[in-house]
């Protein structure tokens, strides 16, 4: 038995009983998240790699060599992993939208598939290149059955792109109209015929006002082709009423909420009617299925009166299931560390947690790039921004990866081009420690375990676990092995799985690494020390340390005047503190020690 088949063995058998046990009454800060695109994981089936579907990739969507269409993972293939997953240390997946996609769309030589999930047409079941209902029903009981959870992908922005624009502007490319220059009053603009009488504007948000919205026309005139006229389900979303019809977004300003996102058919979101279909639609999954959480897409692109009442539908929805402790969190996409443009949408839009960009970035620059801790304490100060303050940050999922920004290794090779592979590879294990260690919910993208690093955001960091065929992949330099992505990539005995594994087992073992506050004890302002305790509320403390710089470091640390003892839980931990107050480390270039505070 390798090493490392034989640590998943210990993983299970040793799980505390609040991870083991009752996995409904779990908190959401008690997971750890493994984050999965179906299509890019393990091909399970390769008779629906072409989602029951004739002809070529223009019309099936399925090019296993082309970086933007189907690859043939599917639901049955990510059941199959689970005890590779599990093996991780992972007890809960997220799995990237699994709905019925448009398979393609795109402008001629600018096509490609929805095997990403984000294209849906059919919100009610399983897209067929993905499998069937009941092997997603197969994946969450199976999942279930390991005491693990399972997260779904959702949509309420925008369906794929079917209606078109009769308007002289081409694929993708009509400009945005705002409700100044097109009211929903006339058609085409201030100038032309009065249309809509008595619709009172999107902000009387009562059914009575919308149903006198019943001309789409006000700012483009929308065209469903023949044959896509009934491809949306349920139906009502054919209608073109309940869309805004108002051109691309501009990502700023009005356009933000009322744009198509790159030529997606934005739905409207102020109207009654949407807000109960998108109430109808994915509460049937709760009841159905016995999900326990929905990652919410393009949150900010969606008005917060809709959050403000679909939010709590859910978790209602899930409490009435039997699942108490219901995860939902809205993908905020934004640069930089501050809190405060990510926090507004726990406290206005009423999101218990959104995904924590604010710390991925931080990440980037401290163990990925030139920055000193500062950095991650500038940016841990904003968590009394969210709504319940920093008790709630803890159920932020926080990530140094994922599909659209890209993966960590990457940006960290872009921004320390001298650096070798061997420093990469330990920034990397650095980066996930501060992950699995630090406030929040750790959610690893799957790939980072076996040292994937990608060529950039989208498409480029979107690579097959399973063997390749994408020559843009295959070229990739990945840490820790010789091996590339035209290999399966799921070897347990790669040293950031090991890595990983270790963490999220000291997570599972102390509960207050999951659920304790942090308190920043000692940070540097250029690369260096990082150090906080995780302090339960019946007193259990776990003090971590970590040297973000490349070279040694030895010097005394702050901890707590009443401890007399530490225990090492990883690293190098003095065995009694130097003086009421204050204990000497020595830690390598990129390593950290994890002690336990005895008093």
């Amino acid at each position: 038995m390798s090493f490392a088949r034989a640590l998943a063995t210990l993983l299970l058998a040793a799980a505390t009983p609040a991870l083991a046990q009752d996995f409904r009454q779990r908190l959401p800060e008690d997971e750890t998240i493994y984050f999965v695109l179906p299509d890019r994981f393990e091909n399970g089936d390769p008779a629906n790699d072409r989602g029951g579907l004739s002809g070529g990739p223009l019309e099936t969507g399925f090019d296993p060599t082309h970086k933007g269409f189907f690859h043939g993972g599917d639901l049955k293939g990510l059941t199959d992993r689970l005890d590779y997953i599990q093996g991780l240390g992972a007890t809960a997946i997220w799995l990237g939208p699994i709905f019925k996609n448009k398979p393609v769309q795109g402008g001629p030589g600018q096509e490609s598939a929805g095997y990403h999930g984000y294209w849906i047409t059919d919100f009610t079941t399983v897209d067929p290149h993905f499998g069937t209902e009941a092997e997603f029903r197969a994946l969450v009981d199976a999942a279930h059955a390991r005491g693990m959870k399972v997260y779904m992908d959702i949509i309420t922005n925008h369906t794929a792109d079917v209606i078109q624009y009769g308007d002289d502007c081409g694929y993708q490319s009509c400009p945005y109209r705002g409700r100044a220059a097109y009211p929903y009053s006339r058609r085409g603009g201030l100038n032309g015929p009065t249309i809509n009488p008595g619709f009172l504007g999107d902000q009387i948000r009562t059914r009575a006002n919308f149903d006198k919205l019943t001309d789409p026309r006000w700012a483009y005139t929308p065209i469903v082709p023949p044959a896509e006229r009934g491809v949306k389900v349920p139906a009502w979303l054919n209608d073109p009423i309940h869309y805004h019809n108002r051109g691309n977004t501009t990502f700023t300003g009005e356009s933000s909420t009322m744009g198509d996102f790159v030529g997606l058919d934005d739905l409207m979101t102020e109207s009654p009617r949407v807000i109960e279909g998108m109430i109808e639609i994915y509460g049937a999954w709760i009841d159905k299925y016995g999900v326990d959480g929905f990652r919410v897409d393009t949150a900010r692109h969606v008005n917060p009166e809709f959050w403000q009442v679909f939010v709590p539908a859910m978790i209602e929805r899930a409490k009435a299931r039997g699942i108490p402790n219901f995860h939902i969190f809205g993908e905020v996409a934004r640069g930089g560390v501050e809190a405060g443009p990510f926090a507004v949408h726990t406290r206005v839009d009423g999101f218990p947690a959104v995904l924590d960009f604010a710390f991925r970035n931080a990440v980037n620059q401290v163990a990925g790039g030139p920055d000193g801790p500062d950095v991650l304490e500038h940016m841990f100060l904003g968590d009394a921004l969210y709504e319940g303050g920093a008790k709630a940050a803890r159920q932020l999922p926080t990530f140094i990866s994922n599909h659209d920004a890209g993966r960590f290794a990457h940006y960290a090779r872009k921004a320390l081009p001298q650096a070798s592979d061997d420093e990469i590879l330990r920034r990397t294990e650095l980066a996930h420690a501060m992950m699995l260690l630090l406030r929040g919910v750790p959610t690893i993208y799957s790939g980072d375990e076996q040292g994937f690093a990608g060529d950039g955001g989208d498409q480029d960091a979107r690579e097959d676990m399973f063997e390749s065929e994408v020559a843009l992949y295959n070229d990739n330099r990945l840490l820790g092995t010789t091996r590339t992505t035209a290999d399966a990539n799921f070897d347990r005995d790669h040293p950031l799985y090991r890595a990983i594994a270790k963490l999220a087992k000291l997570r599972a073992d102390h509960g207050a690494l999951r659920r304790g506050r942090q308190l920043i004890r000692t940070y540097a302002e250029e690369p260096g020390i990082f150090a906080v305790s995780r302090i339960e509320d019946a007193g259990g403390e776990v003090l971590i340390v970590f040297n973000t710089a490349g070279t040694p470091f030895a010097g005394p640390v702050e901890i707590d005047p009443a401890a007399r003892r530490l225990a090492t839980l990883h690293g190098a931990c003095p065995a009694a503190p130097a003086a009421p107050g204050s204990a000497v480390f020595e830690i390598s270039a990129f390593g950290y020690a994890v002690c336990e505070v005895r008093k």
